[in-house]
């Protein structure tokens, strides 16, 4: 089944929720973890448990495991591996983005089917150009696995990129009319996704991309079930809301982590 299909049938069977699993050093403090690769290996596993087959997306910050070095890296594959196959989506969020062959090799490492960290989908940057993303394309359709570009996001600096005009289009515009393409007759939706931030405000950009929009910032950083609504009117059921520190709070015990994961999806599913 194509990333689209699988991602289609786990929204619908779990709800459309995406739970970060960001292990910074103040998150470690809250659960009583050190900041550790000790206290890293068991926020990851304590994660597993709690999530695995549970919900249908997972979204591991690599950056957060890369801080530890090797071992740090360790931890993410065998997260990554515990979580897959178990009906819970890997969306690993690296935010890569290269030219040529060093793209293909970052395709390769997240993506080929065969790759320690293979995941069902990883996060991009186009600022390269949306044409530098194809080795990510074409990796991903060989290993029926997803690519989530980023288009608009919330952060501050963002605009000046995002929102710069080439004529009478701006870079977003560009980049969702480019992925839009690629989706193109793709059914249940396309494979290819945007990343889209929930605290954006407003947005007069086509996001009907025929393919899964991903957005962070859902819940504790500020975005709310009205935002969504709004923001995505049309297109609401692409929508994979994001929420890390909302769902994280609850733990480190893990009905308590579980059954705020459940609740998100439940205010969810019942807009």
């Amino acid at each position: 089944m194509s990333f689209g299909s699988r991602a289609r049938a786990a929204m619908a069977a779990y709800g459309p929720a995406c739970v970060g699993i960001d292990p910074h050093a103040s998150l470690l403090a809250d659960w009583g973890l050190p900041d550790s690769i000790d206290g890293l290996d068991r926020f990851a596993a304590i994660a597993v448990e709690a999530f695995a087959g549970q919900v249908a997306f997972v979204k591991p910050q690599s950056a957060f495991f890369e801080r530890f070095g090797s071992g740090g890296v360790a931890i993410l594959e065998r997260t990554i591996q515990d979580l897959r196959h178990t009906g819970t989506l890997v969306i690993l969020d690296v935010k890569r983005g290269d030219i040529g062959s060093t793209a293909a090799a970052y395709a390769d490492a997240y993506l080929a089917e065969d790759a320690p960290m293979a995941s069902d989908a990883i996060t991009v940057s186009p600022f390269l150009g949306f044409g530098s993303l194809m080795p990510f394309f074409h990796v991903a359709e060989r290993n029926d696995a997803g690519v989530f570009v980023l288009a608009l996001t919330s952060n501050k600096e963002g605009h000046e990129v995002q929102h710069a005009r080439s004529g009478d289009v701006t870079v977003a515009g560009s980049i969702l009319a480019q992925l839009a393409e690629l989706n193109s007759g793709q059914s249940p939706m396309g494979s290819y996704g945007a990343v889209v931030g929930a605290t954006i405000g407003s947005t007069e950009e086509d996001l009907a991309i025929n393919g899964p929009l991903l957005v962070p910032g859902f819940g504790a950083q500020g975005g709310t079930i009205d935002d969504i609504a709004r923001l995505f009117a049309g297109v609401v059921d692409n929508v994979i809301p994001a929420t890390s520190r909302g769902v994280l709070s609850a733990g480190p015990n893990v009905e308590k982590l579980r059954e705020a994961a459940v609740e998100v999806n439940r205010l969810l599913v019942g807009s």
